[in-house]
């Protein structure tokens, strides 16, 4: 076989999908399975693609939720941290106000700008997100804009004969 069997993109790619959280039930339980079998913690490590602690702990917490049922015992567990994103939640108060003037809402500017839709989101919904979110909700959307480019005066064709020139 001369070719290789994966490109470099292809590669990533599958990775990628074996690190999604459908497939790590599967990882999971594959690397239960290997370590039932007898292969070494550091094999299964290498297999799975993971540190050895994380199959430790995949073991552990595997014995240590006996009492539920098999799929239940392999997913992640509920974790505290970071709230949920505006994600789903502002993209139809974005695509309400963005035909609108900023003007229309009490605002003092003629074009909307991200900083200025979490300025409108914040006080009239009271929705406390980033430029970022805003951002990728314009994205979802598909909305395009550019700010305004502001034009001088163009001179008129005979500016210089005032000049005397």
């Amino acid at each position: 076989m001369d070719t290789p069997l994966l490109t470099a993109r292809e590669h990533g790619e599958l990775e990628a999908l074996l690190r999604s959280p459908g497939c790590r039930v599967h990882r999971r339980a594959q690397a239960l399975l290997w370590l039932a079998q007898g292969f070494p913690v550091e094999e299964v490590a290498d297999l799975s693609g993971v540190s050895r602690q994380t199959v430790y702990n995949w073991a552990d917490r595997f014995r240590e939720r006996a009492d539920l049922d098999l799929p239940a015992r392999l997913t992640d567990a509920p974790r505290s941290g970071r709230p949920p994103t505006g994600k789903g939640v502002i993209d139809p108060l974005v695509a309400a106000v963005i035909e609108k003037s900023p003007q229309d809402h009490g605002l003092r500017s003629v074009t909307w700008t991200a900083p200025l839709l979490c300025q409108y989101l914040r006080k009239a919904h009271r929705i406390e997100v980033s430029r970022r979110t805003v951002g990728r909700a314009i994205d979802r959307l598909g909305l395009h804009w550019k700010r305004p480019r502001h034009q001088l005066a163009l001179r008129p064709d005979t500016w210089r004969q005032a000049k005397g020139g």
